[in-house]
């Protein structure tokens, strides 16, 4: 699954791992993605969203109507 949000476009970041030491690695910072459905009523079916959980919170405030037209105005396909 990638790690990248449907509607708020969270990807990963990237930085480094830092020892004792001091010697420096790479590593990468995910976004917290969960896949999630949703009952699109307006179209009669089920979608499926990769979703951040921050994105998860947004929808209970917008409702997925408009976090769907967020999502296909970004030129997401749904």
């Amino acid at each position: 699954m990638s790690a990248h949000c449907q509607l708020t476009g969270a990807q990963p970041g990237f930085g480094n791992n830092i020892s004792h030491s001091h010697r420096r690695t790479s590593r990468r910072f995910d976004p917290n993605i969960q896949r999630k459905r949703y009952w699109l009523a307006s179209e009669g079916r089920t979608i499926r969203l990769t979703l951040s959980a921050k994105a998860i919170k947004t929808i209970d405030s917008i409702g997925i109507e408009a976090a769907v037209a967020r999502v296909r105005a970004r030129g997401g396909k749904i």
